[in-house]
């Protein structure tokens, strides 16, 4: 069994928790840096602009993106030890179709990297920073989606710092279908970082690969 899971530069140090409940599975881990990135760029005066959850990117942000998923990505491999083998996206071959309205940014592709295949073979765990060949910024949540379809990976999981996606009291959803997903997606209620993980879950799940955002199961 094949998981990959998907972790953000605030919660990437849960993924050995993840990875100890998973004993025994090939896993891939892709992970963002969303808040390092955000906050660096307003250190250097670089604006900040966000078009539904993905980031304007120009060719000095697309500098300091690369710059602080180097940054998590070698932290994340240091926590994982010998096991881990960092890849930067852009340079294994991850696919994207360019936005151009946003810049230096990719929709991305399902992708079947020979580095990431090499590694789960040789029982490794690649950890791969989402950039896509370009090179082009791209949503990590997006990236790891198409990746675990690329790679015909079980299932996806999305690392989250709440349980998973929540009702309108608060409850956290033991599951959901992807209907309900996009219907929930249109309606315009959601906000913020959910958008794009909801998204990348429904394609995952659309495409055969299971998909699980925190404790909620985004099912087809």
């Amino acid at each position: 069994m094949t998981v990959v899971l998907k972790v953000g530069g605030a919660v990437s140090g849960e993924v050995l928790d993840h990875l100890q409940a998973l004993n025994g599975e090939s896993v891939v881990v892709v992970h963002g840096a969303g808040p390092q990135i955000s906050a660096e760029m307003e250190k250097r005066g670089l604006p900040v602009q966000f078009v539904n959850g993905r980031r304007v990117t120009t060719e000095q942000g697309l500098e300091v993106v690369r710059e602080l998923l180097v940054e998590v990505n070698a932290r994340i491999c240091a926590a994982l030890g010998d096991r881990a083998v960092p890849l930067m996206g852009d340079e294994i071959g991850l696919r994207a179709e360019q936005v151009e309205e946003l810049g230096l940014v990719g929709d991305p592709r399902p992708s079947r990297p020979a580095e990431v295949v090499a590694a789960l073979s040789a029982g490794k765990i690649p950890v791969v920073a989402p950039l896509a060949a370009g090179p082009l910024n791209v949503n990590a949540d997006e990236a790891a989606a198409q990746l675990a379809v690329g790679i015909e990976a079980d299932e996806i999981t999305f690392v989250t710092d709440v349980p998973g996606l929540l009702d309108q009291d608060g409850s956290t959803l033991e599951e959901i279908s992807v209907d309900d997903a996009q219907a929930l997606l249109a309606s315009g209620i959601l906000q913020g970082g959910i958008i794009p993980k909801l998204e990348a879950a429904v394609n995952a799940a659309r495409a055969g690969v299971q998909a699980r955002i925190g404790q909620t199961v985004v099912f087809a």
